[in-house]
């Protein structure tokens, strides 16, 4: 296998399904580990890696290994690279957090940018729209969620406020926490 090279790759994350959309730009380094990947998009998208995910391009999986789920068709994400998967602007793969609730996600190679070694990776440069809550039940629920927490009248309202006390605002996202948790996350790696 020949050397990879080394270099900054734009992405965009977009969750399937959003209306409006939930997205994230962010910067890697092109040769970022599957496994390493996921925990950055985690922290971008703001999920809490309380369940399985994993990467799909074309009728490949990329997963972590785990003898209770993991097929043998499903290959070891800590194996595989970025690079390998996304080589050019445009290419795009999947990827699936959650499979009870099955939030989906479009990975796409927005720009190939020559590798700088000043360059703090990763780093999220623009997002759009909050993430939604942990175990809602995909985007479906989510929608009902929303409908619930904003409507008064609505039948599940009382125990949609008691079991998300927080205020949520499903446009808000806070890129400079992000980046904070990226920025901790870079230096325990």
């Amino acid at each position: 296998m020949p050397i990879a090279l080394r270099e900054i790759y734009q992405l965009k994350i977009s969750l399937l399904g959003s209306k409006p959309p939930i997205w994230r730009r962010f910067l890697v380094d092109s040769t970022i580990e599957l496994s390493k990947l996921h925990d950055v998009i985690q922290i971008i998208m703001g999920w809490t890696n309380y369940h399985l995910h994993h990467f799909e391009v074309g009728d490949r999986f990329y997963g972590v290994p785990n003898p209770d789920f993991f097929s043998s068709e499903e290959l070891d994400e800590k194996k595989h690279t970025l690079n390998e998967l996304l080589k050019k602007k445009g290419d795009s793969i999947g990827y699936e957090y959650d499979f009870g609730d099955g939030w989906e996600h479009r990975i796409t190679l927005e720009k190939v940018l020559p590798y700088n070694t000043d360059a703090v990776l990763p780093l999220c440069i623009k997002g759009k729209g909050a993430c939604p809550p942990e175990d809602v039940g995909g985007i479906w629920g989510y929608y009902n969620f929303l409908e619930a927490l904003n409507d008064p009248q609505h039948p599940e309202h009382e125990t949609i406020k008691e079991w998300f006390e927080d205020d949520f605002d499903p446009e808000a996202y806070d890129i400079k926490k992000v980046n904070k948790r990226l920025s901790r996350y870079h230096r325990e790696k």
